[in-house]
């Protein structure tokens, strides 16, 4: 485990694990909450998470730019751009809106031009898979070729397995059991 994994475990642990009654996107009641955006945009957590995420994709062939769905997708984009330069890799980011914009050019996808481009569609963590097969929708109509769905943290939950039945990759960088809320 990299230093960077094992210190940004530690702040989800400490910091964004939340203990309660909590209902979850699917609609499904939870006895924990895990609030990846209290870390994505923490000073401490976001160059972790960018130098984690970076770990994860490094190995995926041709990709040149991550996002995802605006609002849970854009921190962790960000974060992968700044420490990807860091690295001298060259990772643009995108964000995709829920809708698109009814003024100004109509774009539902904003950042560079992707047509023909492969992508990573990034979010902090998912349960029902929604939001990156949104994204993807959206993607896919201005021509991105999607290499995979990659998250900070997965919840063990159904996203895995929708994303993947939708034809697509899954990763991601921390499961339950490295945040000790395996069931």
């Amino acid at each position: 485990m990299t230093d960077a994994r094992a210190q940004l475990i530690q702040y989800i642990s400490e910091d964004a694990v939340f203990h309660g009654d909590f209902t979850l996107t699917s609609g499904k009641k939870a006895s924990y909450y895990i609030d990846m955006r209290k870390l994505s945009l923490d000073h401490r957590a976001a160059p972790l998470i960018g130098q984690v995420m970076l770990d994860l994709i490094d190995g995926i062939d041709g990709v040149v730019a991550v996002g995802g769905l605006t609002m849970g997708a854009d921190p962790i984009a960000s974060a992968i751009l700044h420490q990807g330069v860091a690295r001298g890799k060259t990772y643009d980011a995108f964000v995709v809106r829920k809708e698109p914009k009814d003024h100004g050019r109509g774009r539902q996808v904003e950042g560079p031009d992707l047509n023909g481009k492969r992508v990573i569609v990034v979010e902090d963590t998912s349960t029902t898979g929604g939001s990156p097969l949104k994204a993807i929708e959206a993607l896919e109509k201005v021509g991105a070729i999607i290499a995979g769905v990659a998250v900070v943290v997965d919840r063990a939950t159904e996203a895995q397995a929708k994303i993947e039945a939708a034809g697509y990759d899954y990763f991601y960088a921390i499961g339950l059991d490295d945040l000790g809320l395996a069931e």
